[in-house]
This record gives C-alpha cells, structure tokens and sequence, in this order.
C-alpha cells in the first residue's frame, strides 16, 4: 500500500477555492435583503394606490346615494386606520366626487414618502317621492 506523497509549502492545488462560497454568501446576504426590502416597499405603494383609488370609489358611491355625510364613513369601511384615511366629497354638478388621502406605509422607520390620493366619482341618484 503506497502512503500518499506529501505536498510541499508552495503547493496550492487544493487549497485555491477552500471557503470562497461562504465568502461569497456572507457578502450577498446584505445586498440580496436590501432588495427584498425595496422590492416590497413598492409592493406597499402599490396596494395603498388600489386602496386609495377602490374607498374613493366606495365614498363616491354612498355619497351619490346617501348625502355627503356619509362619504368618510363608507371610505373608511374596508380600510384600517394604521392607512391615515382622510375623505372628503363634494358635488360637483349631478356628480358626487370623493377624495380619499392614505398615507404611505414605510418598511423602514424614519422614512417619508408623504401621502397618496384616490379619486373617485359617481351620478347623483334622485330618491323616488
């Protein structure tokens, strides 16, 4: 049985790559949650646009049924209050229009991206006598 030869002070052969994957993830982890962070900030911005735009609509609608009275109230009914919703109707003609401000949830505290705005509009309906 022969014993393996021993490997001399200069020879690198099998110590070239020895640690690089871990190398490697350690400093891609960082960059690759960052992106996952930003990714879904936007995923927040997006959903708070569909929900701005669909309780404007909501208000708009009870609006145009009801009175104006009971546009913030119809705007609020599938939002949470962490969203900040402000509603605010007018008519404007034989439409009821509604504005419904929600602020802009942030993944990271400190940061400010203001608020976004939904419109919505709906006929005024005549009540029958």
């Amino acid at each position: 049985m022969r014993t393996p030869a021993r490997r001399g002070a200069g020879d690198t052969r099998s110590r070239g790559d020895r640690g690089q994957v871990a190398i490697e993830f350690v400093g891609t982890v960082p960059l690759i949650l960052l992106l996952v962070a930003a990714v879904w900030e936007c995923v927040l911005i997006g959903y708070a646009f569909s929900l701005a735009g669909n309780a404007a609509d909501e208000a708009a609608r009870a609006g145009a049924v009801h009175g104006p009275e009971f546009c913030e109230a119809a705007a609020k009914e599938h939002i949470g209050e962490a969203w900040g919703p402000k509603a605010h109707c007018e008519q404007s003609g034989d439409i009821m229009r509604a504005k419904v401000t929600l602020g802009i949830p942030v993944f990271f505290p400190g940061l400010d991206f203001g608020e976004i705005d939904g419109t919505g509009g709906a006929a005024l309906e005549k009540e029958a006598d």
